[in-house]
């Protein structure tokens, strides 16, 4: 009994804090099935780590190390589990929608817009460079870039960034459509856009991986091990030699990783490293910058309008995010609000797969500044 009051009396009100943060995450992603793969170890982990002289992570005058602390290491600082992960995302994607309309890769990259501006209001409120550049790639939706960019840039801002970072990716559904409607109007969402089907070969799914991958070696050679893995992903998946490998990749490897990733990303949310302004400025920000995305994605769109014939549905734009599926349903469902008859999904969806690859070499290009 003296020994469960110690142990009570020993918790600080930050970790209770942080516990219940944890709590939250893990209700996010059962009750609302927001990212739950991530959420959910994540969430855990968050009120394990909280406990003091917890045996998973390294205690201050500790000779034994902890185990989260031993993965961290292993997966975390190697950056092993990122890329691991994009092997799978790579072989879940498929890049025909983009293939019969190249065109959308425009809006990938568009809707990195938020990333920059990002960048410099967080220099404005007093953040190093490094630690705005990290802090801006959240809102490349994209969890592990994000990781990837801010282990190698702001390895102590790595909790608060991966937290947001996927909270955001989870909230798509609640966060685009209002960033949407504050820049368009009704009729601009109920625009048509008429899809013509064309078959893409087989020849040119193979060749899309490679070429990607040496274009991206050229612009932004630190992309590559984040466009190579991504890439190699989606070579395994069209090659059409090997589903048993593809198959694995999307399914046994994205869960295991999955696992130890939101559990391992949890030795950074102890009380004492996120519990602070510095940490509510971070999330604050990664919303600033995935609602910028959103919005910088649909004004192009917009920008190109006054100068075509046959316009587009802005929000295409906003789809260019790496939140893939989520913000092309989220595109097609606005659509559908607005005209039961409006089917955008397959350009939607075009431009959702461009922005992962954006996503990556966006990314890239900030740590090839850097390094």
């Amino acid at each position: 009994m003296e020994q469960i009051i110690s142990g009570i009396m020993s918790i600080t009100g930050p970790q209770i804090i942080m516990m219940l943060i944890g709590g939250v995450l893990i209700y996010l992603g059962i009750k609302k099935e927001y990212e739950p793969t991530l959420l959910v170890p994540m969430g855990l982990g968050t009120i394990l780590v909280n406990f003091p002289n917890s045996g998973l992570v390294t205690q201050a005058g500790s000779e034994s190390e902890g185990v989260l602390n031993v993965l961290f290491n292993a997966g975390i600082t190697t950056e092993l589990f990122p890329l691991l992960i994009f092997i799978g995302i790579g072989a879940m994607i498929d890049f025909g929608p983009l293939l019969q309309n190249p065109f959308m890769l425009l809006f990938g990259a568009a809707a990195q817009f938020g990333i920059f501006f990002t960048i410099i209001i967080a220099v404005i409120f007093g953040f190093d460079i490094r630690e705005a550049a990290s802090i801006g790639i959240i809102g490349a939706a994209d969890g592990p870039t994000s990781i990837f960019v801010a282990n190698e840039l702001a390895p102590t801002l790595l909790g608060p960034i991966s937290v947001a970072a996927y909270s955001y990716m989870a909230l798509v559904p609640i966060i685009q459509p209002f960033a949407i409607k504050l820049v368009t109007t009704k009729k601009e969402r109920g625009i048509r856009m008429h899809y013509k089907a064309s078959n893409v070969s087989r020849l040119t799914k193979i060749l899309f991986p490679l070429v990607i991958t040496v274009v991206a070696g050229f612009i932004a050679p630190a992309s590559l091990p984040l466009v190579g893995f991504l890439m190699f992903g989606n070579l395994l998946r069209e090659c059409g030699v090997l589903d048993r490998l593809s198959s694995s990749a999307q399914n046994e490897l994205v869960n295991l990783v999955s696992i130890l990733l939101g559990l391992t990303i949890s030795v950074k949310m102890t009380a004492e490293q996120f519990w602070n302004v510095q940490t509510l400025m971070i999330i604050a920000f990664g919303l600033v910058a995935f609602v910028m995305d959103t919005i910088g994605g649909v004004l192009f769109a917009k920008f190109l309008n006054l100068f075509r014939k046959e316009k587009i549905n802005p929000m295409i734009g906003a789809a260019g995010i790496s939140a893939f599926p989520m913000s092309a349903r989220v595109v097609q469902k606005l659509a559908s609000e607005e005209d039961k008859q409006n089917f955008v999904l397959n350009y939607a969806i075009g431009a959702n797969v461009s922005g992962q690859i954006a996503s990556v070499i966006a990314g890239g290009l900030i740590l090839s500044y850097f390094m």
